[in-house]
């Protein structure tokens, strides 16, 4: 077994040493919460908020996949309503002798931050807690409500997570004007780019039934494999739309091809084929699914298309004030102009978006994500930290100048 390596100093770690937020950062770390799991990290954090007046709500949902945890904490009845999301699940830490310090043992080392999650996303998620504190410190009557949304199910199916919460917080009336997204959005360092959409995700099971024989009477079977190579190519190459202006065109991947079972002399019975769309606002799930029928109904296959849900819709916040805000406070805190990007995968932003609010991702670098040895640059969170309480002070003036003018 590999003897991990300790860091430079043992007093790295100690609270004394560490700015708030790496501190409650290496917390959250230290909880191995693979998703579905918690840990403790929802219970952490809403003891910390509660003392500055926030209502916590856990709001766990259970299907036939297990049971997650959900958390909703919110300061406030009146509107608007500015939300920070996020969630506090991990994916597996991979082959542990791989990494440099035991994943779960958060280590600070020549200025970075180690740990799963560290980047995607728990040095985030503490961010957005001492940006809260800050702000309220400074600020206790602000005007309007301050929301957290967690989840410990964004990096599995997702389907008992944030849109679950935001199917109940719909049915009670409670509705988000602005959600900031902890997602890690940079690319090369913090704030150099929003994310302000994402593309949607279809994904489907093609089967091609075929008839299985001996490879030397070909003529006695029929190889699947042969007659679906032709489709393939054509969907390999199919331009399905030409994007826009905020989105690339939508893109269709192969992930998985199996057949036979390993012997050269059998032709197989059946193929099944893993496929995925990622799709723009030019596009609906509806007509990319009857191109594709279509499709392969043009080549004269024996198919079954499976169609796998739930589908990730795309969404746009194009403009608006959490925009502005956020495109001034990465500025002011970074010096730099952030660029606006749809690119990636998906996020819980997806459930958000449909409710009309305005839906944003801001946080660290993306570099080592779901990697073995995810990191993130220290001095990163607290800066995001400080971003997150530049965009609540943006967004409180809004509101008072709001309140003043219609009063």
């Amino acid at each position: 077994m590999k003897e991990f390596a300790s860091p430079r100093t043992n007093t790295e770690l100690t609270d004394a040493k560490l700015s708030p937020t790496l501190a409650l950062a290496c917390q959250l770390i230290a909880r191995p919460s693979v998703t579905p799991e918690d840990k403790g990290c929802q219970p952490l954090i809403a003891e910390r908020l509660s003392r500055l007046g926030f209502q916590a709500e856990p709001m766990p949902f259970e299907d036939a996949q297990g049971a997650v945890d959900n958390l909703w904490l919110r300061l406030g009845t009146q509107a608007p309503l500015f939300v920070f999301a996020g969630h506090t699940d991990v994916v597996p830490a991979g082959p542990l002798e791989q990494w440099t310090f035991p994943p779960f043992e958060p280590r600070i080392h020549q200025g970075y931050l180690y740990g799963r999650g560290a980047a995607d996303m728990k040095g985030a998620v503490a961010a957005m807690v001492t940006a809260v504190e800050r702000y309220l410190s400074q600020h206790p009557d602000h005007p309007g409500s301050i929301a957290l949304l967690l989840t410990s199910d964004e990096e599995g199916p997702a389907t008992c997570g944030t849109a679950r919460v935001i199917e109940a917080l719909q049915q009670r009336g409670e509705s988000i004007d602005w959600c900031l997204v902890g997602e890690p959005s940079s690319e090369q360092q913090l704030g150099d780019q929003i994310r302000n959409g994402r593309r949607g995700s279809l994904s489907a099971t093609i089967t091609v039934e075929g008839i299985q024989g001996h490879v030397a009477y070909p003529h006695l079977a029929s190889n699947p494999i042969h007659a679906a190579a032709p489709a393939l190519a054509e969907l390999a190459s199919t331009c399905w739309d030409q994007g826009n202006a905020f989105f690339p065109p939508t893109s269709f991947q192969i992930s998985s091809i199996q057949a036979g079972t390993g012997a050269r002399n059998l032709i197989p019975g059946a193929l099944q084929i893993e496929c995925n769309f990622r799709f723009s606002t030019e596009q609906t799930p509806a007509a990319l699914r009857q191109r594709l029928e279509r499709l392969l109904e043009n080549h004269r296959l024996n198919a079954r298309v499976e169609w796998i849900e739930p589908v990730g819709m795309p969404f746009l916040t194009e403009s608006g004030t959490l925009l502005d805000a956020a495109r001034a406070a990465v500025h002011q805190v970074t010096g730099l102009h952030p660029r606006l990007s749809t690119a990636g995968g998906t996020s819980d932003g997806r459930f958000i978006a449909p409710t009309g609010a305005q839906v944003l991702e801001l946080g660290t670098d993306h570099q080592t994500i779901h990697q073995v040895n995810e990191r993130v640059r220290a001095a990163d969170l607290d800066q995001l930290s400080a971003i997150y309480e530049n965009i609540l002070q943006r967004l409180g003036t809004h509101n008072s100048s709001t309140a003043s003018r219609s009063s």
